[in-house]
Parts: structure tokens; C-alpha cells; sequence
């Protein structure tokens, strides 16, 4: 492209200069003609006589002729390079009468002398033809294309080495943003543990620049990856573990059913077998709670819908209190109702109330005798809050964090019952949490010694279903402002 504009200048630069030689060369032409008809209306002498060549002013090459009347060449001759004058032949002669006789400059081709210039003056006493020849304007316009190639021959080799030289330059940083992304391929990315991945300099990622944009979005791509790959590795820690403790908490009852089964295939009495049976089936009862709840995480991972309907939070909550109740009736349970008594959330009913069974479950499991145990409702202008509240040891703070991750269990930090050593798998509030996102709400957890509370929050319209851990709609304040309730309260102490 650069070759073809300096060519093109070039060319255009060598036709301006060529059209300005030859309107010099016309006006010297158009001189040389006034001067020969000056000099012949000065002196004519005989029709041959060619002497006004002589006269000074007149250079060499100068061609002159002269008229008859009617247009034809009675004599002519041309200054030679010593100042002498040469008589053209026939030939010649015969061709400059082609010239016509109108006054303008004429280019002609002139047997053995080339081009000329040529004009022919009527206006005087006798008619003159005079002309000079275009060699010069040619030679002159050659050595300028000539001199003007060269200039654009150095001027393209210079300009190519700077531009090579100043484009290499320029282009390092995206050699270097290059060497960053060939550096990061060859890093196996599918196995082992990949941390601190290679990173653009910070000088090459300079925003205002377009290798700059790339350096920064690789970077961005980059930490981007570096983030799945951790991610993934703490998934498959999170798979290892669950599939481990699944495994451990599967063995136990199964080892135990194989011990009673082996002791009943021992013959003993009836008693004894009675009670292997007994503990057989309490074994398989475990093992099948245990199959179910992996199994509903399962389905509720995969994103299986709700059978959603109306739900009134109010029998909702005292259900799962009367029946909390029922297994714990050494706990004081109470229960603060402050709302409708009509208003309702979109949802699963039985799953909504698996969810307070948890809840309920895991403060009645983790609390000593005597414990009490709130639960309240109420709603804001766009959920529905539900809070259990006991104020047994409370929560570790090391364990708060993974509270709602699957096989969590700190059994040591929270007293059980005698009835409750058997324990459960620490799916509970997975569970719990996991149904809650499933509505498109939230399960928080809060924790001291003597103060420990989960808190569900459901949107009062359809739920936006979501199945990832995190998601949900922001937490909504647990104040009462803008809350519409009635205020409903009562008591369930422990059973005599």
C-alpha cells in the first residue's frame, strides 16, 4: 500500500511538472515566433531569405519557416548548436506544413530532429512558422522521475526500517501477553493441584492500550481458571468426604445386621433372638433414613420440581411444634405466631415441614433437658420469616461456617440425651438448607453459648426455584418493621 501511494505520487508529482515544462516551453515557442515576424515585417528581403534567424535571442534548436499565402513552406532551416543555420530538406518541409495555421502550439513529429513545439503567425506581412523542440522536457521530466524513484526507493527503505523497528518494539508486550498464554497451556491442567498460574505483567496490562485490554482480559481468563480449578478440587474433596462418611455411616448398621444375623444363624434362644431382630430391623430403619436423605439431595441437586401449593405458615409452624413435642417433651417449646392466622407461602408442604422437623430435631438432639425452645413467625412486605431459638451450649464457631455442609457433626460441643446417642448422619440441616434454597429462600444460622438460632426466610410469592449452594434471595431484616401480624402466642411445657 505504501508503494503504491509513493508511486502514485510520483506519477501525479512528474505530470504537473511535465504539463508546467511544456507551458514554458509554449510561451519561449510563442517568443520565438513574435520575434521571427517582427524581424520579417522589419526586413523581408526575398521570399528564401531566412536571416531573421540571425538575430540574437534566437537558441540553439530554434526551427522557423516561412509562408506563402497560401499555407506552404517556401523556405526553412533550424539553428544548430554552433549558431548556424541548417536548411531542412523536402521531407521536413513537407511535414511542418501539417502545422494549421490557427495560432496554437502544435507538437509535431519532425523527420530527424523528433518532436517539436511548433506555431504558426499569420497576423504579420508575411506568415512565419517558428517551434522548439520538446527534447529538453522530456530529458528534464525523465532525470525528475528518475530523481524522484530513488527518493521514494530510500525513502521506503527507510521508513520501512523504522516502522520495523518501532513496530517490533511495539509489539513485545503481546509477545510477552503471548509467552504469558503458551507459558499457561502447557501447565496440566487435569491433574494435581494447580495454584499460581503464570500472570501478565502488570506493566502490559495497561487498559488505555489495546494490548493492554488483551494482557487484562487474560488475566481475568487466568484467574478465572485458577478459581474452577480450586473450586473443583474442593468439590472433589466435598465428593471424597461424602462418599467416605456415606460409606462409614452405611457400614455401621450394616455390620451390625450381619452380627445379629450371624447370631440368630447360631441357634440361640428366644429370647435372644427376638432381641437380634429387634435390632436388626432398628439397623435397617437407619440404613433406609440414611438412603433416603442422600437420595433427596440427590434429587433436589439434580433441580426435581416441587409439588408447590398453598401453605399456611401458621399450621405449618404448629404442626411441627406439637410433633418436636411429641419426642421431646422434656424441652419447654414455645411458640410466637405473629401473623395472620391466613397468611400463606408457595411451596411443598411436606417438604417445608421436613424442614422445621430438622430444625426442631437438631435443637431437641443438641439440648439438655429443660432447654427452651422458641419458634417464631412472622412476615415482612416480601417474606415470611420462621426462627428456632434455643438457648442450650450453642454451636462452635469452628463449625459454624460448614453448620449446612453434609455430614456435619460436633457431637461433642452439644449434650445429647440418652435416647439420642445413636445420633444421625449430620444430614439435617444439608437437608434443611437445601429445600429452603429449592423454595428461593435462605436458612441462616447463629451462634453463641446460650444463644443459638436458625432462621428460615421464604418469599410470600412463587418461588424462584434454585438448586446451588448459595443462591437465594438476600437475607431480609428479622426486625418488625413492616411486618402484618397478629400476635399469637402459646406454650408447651414438657409432659408430665
Amino acid at each position: 500500500m505504501l508503494v503504491l501511494v509513493c508511486g502514485t505520487t510520483a506519477a501525479a508529482t512528474a505530470m504537473v511538472q511535465r504539463d508546467f515544462l511544456m507551458r514554458d516551453l509554449d510561451e519561449r515557442v510563442t517568443e520565438a515566433a513574435e520575434r521571427c515576424q517582427w524581424a520579417l515585417d522589419q526586413y523581408a528581403g526575398d521570399l528564401r531569405n531566412l536571416g531573421f534567424l540571425k538575430i540574437g535571442g534566437q537558441t540553439a534548436g530554434t526551427l522557423a519557416a516561412r509562408l506563402d499565402r497560401d499555407g506552404h513552406v517556401v523556405a526553412a532551416a533550424v539553428v544548430t548548436d554552433a549558431g548556424h543555420q541548417r536548411s531542412l530538406s523536402t521531407a521536413q518541409r513537407t511535414a511542418l506544413e501539417e502545422v494549421p495555421a490557427d495560432g496554437a502550439r502544435h507538437t509535431l513529429a519532425v523527420p530527424g530532429f523528433g518532436d517539436y513545439r511548433l506555431v504558426v503567425l499569420g497576423d504579420g506581412e508575411v506568415p512565419v512558422l517558428a517551434g522548439l523542440p520538446t527534447a529538453d522536457v522530456e530529458r528534464m521530466n525523465h532525470a525528475l522521475m528518475a530523481v524522484e524513484a530513488v527518493i521514494a526507493v530510500v525513502g521506503l527503505t527507510l521508513s520501512g526500517t523504522v516502522c520495523a523497528v518501532v513496530v517490533r518494539r511495539r509489539l513485545r508486550p503481546l509477545r510477552r501477553v503471548a509467552a504469558t498464554a503458551a507459558e499457561a497451556t502447557r501447565i496440566p491442567l487435569d491433574r494435581g493441584e494447580v495454584t499460581g498460574l503464570c500472570r501478565v505483567p502488570a506493566e502490559d496490562t495497561d487498559p488505555r492500550t489495546e494490548t493492554g485490554q488483551v494482557g487484562l482480559a487474560l488475566n481475568r481468563l487466568i484467574e478465572h481458571v485458577e478459581k474452577s480449578l480450586v473450586e473443583r478440587r474442593h468439590t472433589e474433596e466435598r465428593m471424597r468426604r461424602l462418599l467416605a462418611d456415606a460409606s462409614h455411616e452405611l457400614r455401621t448398621p450394616l455390620a451390625s445386621i450381619a452380627g445379629y444375623a450371624q447370631l440368630m444363624a447360631g441357634g440361640t434362644g428366644q429370647v435372644t433372638a427376638e432381641r437380634a431382630w429387634e435390632r436388626i430391623t432398628a439397623q435397617s430403619a437407619r440404613m433406609t433414613g440414611l438412603v433416603d436423605d442422600l437420595l433427596l439431595l440427590a434429587h433436589l441437586d439434580e433441580g426435581r420440581p416441587l409439588e408447590l401449593a398453598e401453605v399456611n405458615v401458621a399450621t405449618l409452624v404448629a404442626e411441627s411444634v406439637w410433633d418436636a413435642r411429641a419426642a421431646g417433651g422434656d424441652r419447654s417449646w414455645q411458640v410466637f405466631l405473629r401473623l395472620d392466622a391466613s397468611v400463606s407461602v408457595v411451596g411443598d408442604h411436606a417438604r417445608l415441614q421436613q424442614v422445621l422437623a430438622n430444625l426442631l430435631g437438631n435443637a431437641r438432639a443438641h439440648t439438655p433437658a429443660g432447654t427452651r425452645i422458641t419458634v417464631t413467625a412472622w412476615t415482612t412486605d416480601t417474606h415470611c420469616l420462621i426462627r428456632v431459638h434455643d438457648d442450650g451450649p450453642g454451636i462452635p464457631g469452628a463449625l459454624l461456617p460448614q453448620v449446612f455442609e453434609r455430614f456435619t457433626r460436633a457431637d461433642a460441643s452439644r449434650s445429647r440425651s440418652a435416647a439420642d446417642r445413636t445420633g444421625g448422619a449430620g444430614l439435617g440441616l444439608a437437608i434443611a438448607a437445601a429445600i429452603t434454597r429449592a423454595h428461593g429462600g435462605r436458612l441462616d444460622a447463629r451462634s453463641v453459648p446460650g444463644d443459638t438460632e436458625f432462621t428460615v426466610s421464604l418469599p410470600l410469592d412463587a418461588p424462584q426455584t434454585c438448586w446451588s449452594q448459595g443462591c437465594g434471595r438476600e437475607p431480609v431484616g428479622t426486625g418488625d418493621t413492616g411486618q402484618h401480624s397478629v400476635s399469637v402466642s402459646f406454650q408447651v411445657g414438657p409432659r408430665k
